[in-house]
């Protein structure tokens, strides 16, 4: 079974909501529309108070190389534009349109015939419709598919290592069709030697129904990974898979791999084949709630109307986190909106949440042993913690993913993560200033 150095077990939890079909989720009435929801400069708003919208309606434009075009998801005036909650957590600008319904905007919807599509013709309609990677990076696809260099193999993430989340699950065994079409038109554009689809043994059925699809074509391949998190990393998933390692500082192109998440090929496929703009995702909303659910939500959506829709906490909210419980972002208010990144909500309840206080290392190496980029954590969060940054840049915290398994495993329960993500922040800050 392919997989990686290090890693971890944790509860897999997603018996929760595996057997949820997608919901759509029924329209707020207001939506809170983030001009920044991608890697890079936020868009440039486009629209006005009091101006009219409808369902796809550019409101955003990109600015910059690294951006992203924003839509709006349905039909309705625009109330203002002005900071507001964001799942980064500072207060970003916001489009706040008063929903009056989904009439589409003129062209949305509109059948293309693929095939007479060109290269530059396939890249610009990802491009037009604000595409970015579902996978949580949420790197805009238009940029990821003209690489500067040869790409000779694409695999398709359909591992969803995190604990919890199943809308790749959803998707896969709901749309594989999209998956493979999506997957179709990232060939043309790069023409690559292989397309793997890399899925996790914890998901055999999605499995089976990506083969029954792919069975049908000769280029494409699915793959068995061994359940272990952080299976879907790029980094890892790329070795996993073709036994290359990404070098320090590179990208997955450094190595001729291009990775998209099974999420992103059925936007790409939608967006090229019904000009369809990227302005609704599928959210996996579980945990301490109800009835767990996985929903097509309009970008914009506050998060408190995923909650109510699946039935409700069970008890005393604890935290809300976006995303999966290793590598999610806990949210300061449920008036926070859903983005284009956001795979998952997890509720967790008041007597769930871990509340006691890290104490020292005992040097016992558990995070060393599960580290999956092969650094010495312990060491790092100790240099650091002496505030020599540039100590712990030589030991590789900039090489760091972030994934947790070191604070998971850690005894002591200290902040390891924390730790790297401050080091990370001061030393990207002084190598600016020069």
């Amino acid at each position: 079974m392919r997989t990686f150095r290090g890693g971890v077990h944790p509860p897999e939890r997603k018996e929760l909501s595996k057997d949820a079909p997608i919901e759509r989720l029924p329209l707020p009435e207001v939506l809170y529309i983030p001009l920044s929801q991608h890697t890079g400069a936020p868009a440039k708003p486009l629209v006005k108070k009091k101006d009219k919208v409808k369902r796809g309606t550019k409101i955003g434009e990109i600015q910059g190389f690294i951006s992203a075009n924003v839509h709006s998801p349905v039909s309705g005036t625009v109330k203002g534009i002005g900071p507001w909650y964001h799942p980064l957590g500072k207060k970003q600008d916001v489009v706040i349109i008063e929903v009056e319904g989904d009439e589409p905007e003129e062209g949305v919807g509109e059948e293309r015939d693929v095939d007479k599509l060109s290269k530059e013709e396939l890249v610009e309609a990802v491009k037009e419709a604000g595409i970015v990677g579902l996978g949580g990076a949420a790197f805009p696809t238009h940029v990821k598919l003209s690489p500067p260099k040869p790409i000779d193999t694409v695999i398709l993430n359909g591992a969803e290592c995190e604990p919890y989340l199943t809308s790749d699950y959803r998707i896969m065994m709901e749309m594989p069709e999209k998956v493979i079409e999506g997957a179709r038109i990232i060939k043309r554009i790069l023409e690559p030697e292989r397309v793997i689809v890399g899925i996790e043994d914890n998901k055999p059925d999605a499995a089976e129904r990506i083969k029954e699809v792919a069975a049908r074509e000769n280029w494409i391949e699915v793959v068995l990974l061994k359940t272990k998190y952080p299976q879907g990393s790029e980094k890892q998933l790329i070795y996993a898979l073709t036994g290359r390692q990404v070098p320090s500082g590179g990208l997955p192109f450094d190595v001729g791999v291009l990775v998209q998440n099974v999420g992103t090929c059925v936007a790409i496929y939608e967006a090229v084949r019904y000009k369809k703009p990227l302005y609704e995702r599928v959210v996996t909303v579980t945990g301490g709630v109800n009835e767990p659910k996985n929903l097509m939500v309009p970008i914009g959506t506050p998060v408190k109307n995923l909650i109510d829709y699946a039935g409700g906490a069970k008890g005393e909210i604890g935290k809300v986190i976006f995303g999966g419980p290793m590598m999610g972002l806990a949210q300061l208010s449920l008036d926070v909106p859903v983005i284009k990144g956001t795979s998952g909500v997890l509720v967790q309840l008041k007597q769930e949440v871990f509340a006691g206080e890290e104490r020292g290392c005992i040097r016992c190496a558990s995070c060393v042993d599960v580290c999956p980029m092969g650094l010495v954590p312990v060491m790092m969060a100790n240099v650091i913690e002496a505030g020599k940054h540039e100590m712990a840049e030589k030991l590789g915290v900039l090489d760091c993913i972030e994934c947790g398994c070191c604070a998971y495993v850690c005894p002591t329960k200290r902040n390891l993560v924390q730790y790297f993500k401050y080091a990370k922040r001061e030393i990207i800050k002084k190598k600016k200033k020069g």
